[in-house]
């Protein structure tokens, strides 16, 4: 008894030096490290914030550089001068295909329009976008704008100041995709050659599409708020937060954030809040929010613009790192009270049975030995024991399943999902050593498509891809289940017919290919015929190994093609054909010996009588 309450308490002692150990070290290295992950989040935040505030000004300043460019032709005053704002004109009609040119360049352009002076403020040119592209508002379609401030406030202006106006929902009708979007204008006066304003360049952007295009880099769980100078929010991730002064009430981002009312009563130019330390003010968020001009030239005007991110995310690294911290402290008091009790021989057995599980483990006996029902240490030890025995077998798993996924990447194709060049060679030879043993055939259908490169050269590379895809869908739709279909790389595919049908390839399953191929192909509303020739080996006619059958349909193909495109061809038939031109070929140089032989013999003939013709002459002279 002396011995057995002694043990418990070394046991008790060294349990809680242990867990008080580690448990500090883990309360002080998980709460360091969530102060760590909220800073480095908020200066990261403040950095995109303002990096996205740049980036506003600088789109504005793009904007207003392209009204400036608009303005500054000398044919934008003569067309804001004529009389006739409706009658066709061919220096207006110049202009307009540079006022369409910007819209085409800049598709958050909503409105481009040149407004007169005259005709109460008469739009001479206007270019609106709609769900279709860009729409020339002609004719009596064109609107007088003069009571709009748009107009008046910038004809006030003096040639080169730019004028921005408050960022809200455009109401005007007639404006095409423009009407009930937030918009913002931009404006710069035209003036002759005295100086005189005659007119105005009016741009409308697309808040929203300049704001996705922006944002386009930032993370996606980052959100975004923006609101003008009286607090009315613009943009918020809540889309009925934004233009409530649209819809007579008022949502203010100083009431929704009260930290932000310094930047609106202009005493800070930036502001961080987070829900880690100001829970009730940050809502479970990171947030930062920043205060930039607007509109420069119009006076003390600014917008203020946030971005926030979710607490959680930020610290999701904090709360993998707390889950180990305390999978390490219930590990390391385990492993203190097992030190603590080490002489005691009532816990000799748990150890050999902990130990026998970690020599076996994933033996599923072994875990069945093991004291899960414990409930002091040892049995907590043997839980996070199983626990971890789990997550070793998932992640087993796992590998195993991205195995598998990268063995399938190396024996099909990516594009079309078929099988490669090794796969099918593999399945060849399997089919010709049964197709052997069984004393069957097989055949090697070699498809090359004979108008790939034009409709690649034609249409360019993806629209081949589709071509690619829709061919083997095709083939795979013509063949049987039991057959293969591969893509040998290029436009060659390859197939292999096994049993009793491959009897039947030419011509049947061949012409059924071609069938399909032939079939027109309309891809990206472009119709296109592809087309293909077929080369056949057959086993064991043509050849008994898998290369040399391969090597003989691509032969029997290319012969196809030479002959003809759009056709097939057997190898037997190719080598038939050469057979027959190779005796011909003997033949009629046989009959060619024979005809030099009997023409050198004629000649010898007529030499000869001619010598005696000659004798006969000479013997009377003598």
């Amino acid at each position: 008894m002396f011995r057995r309450g002694l043990t418990f308490k070394l046991s008790v002692l060294f349990a809680f030096i242990g867990v008080l150990a580690s448990g500090a070290t883990g309360y002080y290295a998980y709460h360091a490290n969530r102060t760590m992950l909220v800073n480095e989040a908020e200066r990261s935040l403040l950095t995109s914030t303002e990096l996205l505030g740049q980036r506003i000004s600088v789109s504005i300043d793009d904007v207003a550089a392209d009204a400036l460019v608009l303005a500054s032709m000398p044919s934008s005053a003569q067309v804001a001068q004529t009389d006739d704002g409706i009658g066709p004109d061919a220096g207006r009609e110049r202009l307009a295909l540079v006022y369409s040119s910007f819209m085409l360049h800049h598709p958050e352009y909503l409105q481009v329009r040149l407004i007169t002076r005259q005709h109460y403020g008469l739009e001479l040119i206007r270019f609106d976008r709609d769900r279709d592209g860009i729409v020339r508002v002609a004719g009596n379609d064109l609107q007088e704008k003069a009571q709009f401030s748009y107009v008046f406030e910038t004809l006030a202006f003096s040639p080169g100041r730019i004028y921005t106006s408050p960022i809200g929902v455009n109401h005007e009708y007639s404006t095409h995709a423009a009407q009930g979007r937030p918009t913002l204008r931009i404006g710069t006066p035209i003036a002759d050659e005295r100086g005189r304003v005659v007119g105005v360049v009016v741009i409308d952007i697309d808040l929203a599409g300049m704001l996705r295009r922006l944002q386009s880099d930032l993370p996606s769980d980052y959100q975004v708020y923006l609101a003008n100078e009286w607090g009315d929010f613009l943009v918020h991730p809540d889309a009925s937060q934004t233009f409530g002064f649209d819809r007579g009430r008022r949502v203010l981002m100083q009431d929704s954030f009260p930290v932000t009312r310094p930047l609106f009563e202009q005493k800070q130019t930036a502001v961080l809040v987070n829900g880690l330390t100001r829970p009730r003010q940050a809502g479970g968020h990171v947030l930062t929010f920043v205060r930039r001009p607007f509109g420069g030239s119009d006076g003390n005007r600014f917008i203020v613009l946030g971005l926030a991110k979710p607490l959680e995310d930020v610290l999701s690294g904090a709360h993998q790192l707390g889950t180990r911290i305390i999978r390490m402290v219930l590990v390391f008091s385990a492993l203190s009270v097992l030190l603590a009790i080490l002489f005691a021989r009532a816990l000799t057995k748990p150890l050999h049975q902990l130990a026998y599980a970690a020599t076996h483990l994933f033996a599923a006996h072994a875990m069945h030995t093991l004291p899960l029902k414990r409930t002091d240490e040892i049995g907590v030890l043997a839980r996070c024991f199983e626990r971890l025995r789990g997550e070793i077998r998932a992640q087993m798993d796992a590998l195993r399943s991205k195995q598998s996924d990268l063995e399938y990447l190396a024996t099909h194709d990516v594009l079309t999902g078929l099988p490669n060049r090794m796969l099918f060679m593999r399945k060849l030879e399997r089919a010709i050593d049964d197709a052997r043993r069984g004393r069957e055939e097989l055949a090697v259908l070699f498809v090359d498509l004979d108008r790939f490169k034009q409709i690649n050269d034609q249409f360019g590379h993806s629209v081949g891809d589709k071509v690619l895809v829709a061919v083997a869908r095709r083939l795979r739709d013509v063949l049987d289940a039991g057959d293969v279909v591969a893509r040998l790389g290029g436009d060659e595919f390859i197939v292999l017919i096994e049993g009793a049908r491959a009897a039947q390839v030419m011509p049947a399953i061949a012409t059924r290919i071609m069938d399909a191929l032939n079939e027109t192909l309309t891809l990206d509303g472009n119709s296109m015929t592809v087309g293909a020739s077929i080369g056949i080996s057959e086993f064991p006619h043509d050849s008994g190994n898998a290369e040399e059958l391969l090597l003989n349909a691509d032969a029997a193909m290319y012969a196809a093609k030479s002959g003809g495109r759009c056709a097939y061809l057997r190898y037997r038939d190719l080598l038939a054909a050469r057979l027959r031109e190779q005796a011909e070929a003997a033949e009629a140089a046989a009959r060619a010996g024979v005809a030099e032989v009997r023409a050198a013999t004629d000649a010898r003939d007529a030499s000869d009588a001619a010598d005696a013709d000659e004798g006969r002459e000479a013997e009377p002279t003598a």
